[in-house]
């Protein structure tokens, strides 16, 4: 399996993910010039541009990367000649996964260095009233990582169902932008004040889609490091749980199908 990681690590640095990567953080210089048009929250919307900027590169990563993935080792019949190795196919699609959720972390160690760099200036020129609380901030971009590792998981588990990488592609968007909102949708129409608007059959599927869909909105931080407001430490362990959860159960469905899935 660590020869897997190694080479996916290394197919990555070959297509020149990391270049753009590096062309995308370019954008972060420009963060305290925008914070500064806000006049008395500018540590504020630097820390919230940071985050955002962060999470959407990582959200690119992980359902351009992890939806590809499988598919072009399939498609350059590079699958058949590592397969015909004794390795299993479950070895190989855990060394893909823990290569892919190896450089995400990586890239968010390097973007969330350069954040704080540009909070700290961005904070120095233009003093706030509220004192930075640094461990929030690295809180939640580690827990930012943990939703996009997890986003991972969704969109090989689409791959190893898919003949093409539109199905994990747009799969993985769908699940993202839905799993967003789960939990308002869910709360909603299990509220009273849901009862006459909301149909008693329709409640068990949005139960259903409740339950099956990721919640994702657990993972985002960015309010506790916006507002120095320090998290709940049993909801954290609580969604590190879920994540340890959740992705085993997306990994273990991958294997299955992958295992099952006829290589021509």
């Amino acid at each position: 399996m660590l020869n897997i990681i190694q080479i996916t690590l290394k197919g990555i640095f070959r297509d020149r993910v990391f270049q753009g990567i590096m062309a995308l953080a370019i954008l972060f210089l420009f963060i305290p010039s925008a914070a500064s048009l806000s006049m008395r929250q500018v540590t504020e919307l630097s820390i919230t541009l940071s985050l955002s900027l962060i999470s959407f590169i990582l959200l690119l990563l992980s359902v351009f990367l992890g939806a590809t993935s499988i598919w072009k080792d399939m498609e350059r019949r590079y699958t058949f000649s590592v397969l015909s190795l004794p390795i299993s196919r479950t070895s190989y699609l855990l060394g893909r996964f823990f290569g892919l959720a190896l450089f995400l972390i990586l890239t968010s160690a390097l973007l969330g260095s350069v954040a704080c760099l540009v909070i700290k200036v961005a904070s120095g020129v233009y003093p706030s009233e509220r004192p930075i609380i640094w461990g929030y901030l690295l809180l939640a971009i580690m827990f930012a990582t943990l939703k996009y590792i997890l986003l991972v998981a969704v969109a090989m588990l689409l791959s190893t169902v898919s003949t093409s990488f539109f199905l994990p592609i747009f799969g993985t968007i769908c699940t993202f932008l839905a799993s967003g909102i789960t939990q308002q949708v869910y709360e909603y129409v299990n509220s009273p004040a849901s009862a006459k608007a909301v149909s008693p059959l329709f409640k068990p599927v949005v139960t259903l889609v409740y339950y099956l869909l990721p919640n994702l909105a657990g993972f985002d931080l960015k309010v506790n490091a916006i507002y120095s407001i320090a998290p709940n430490l049993v909801g954290l362990g609580i969604t590190s749980a879920y994540f340890v959860a959740y992705t085993s159960i997306l990994l273990g469905a991958s294997a299955l199908l992958f295992n099952r899935r006829e290589m021509k």
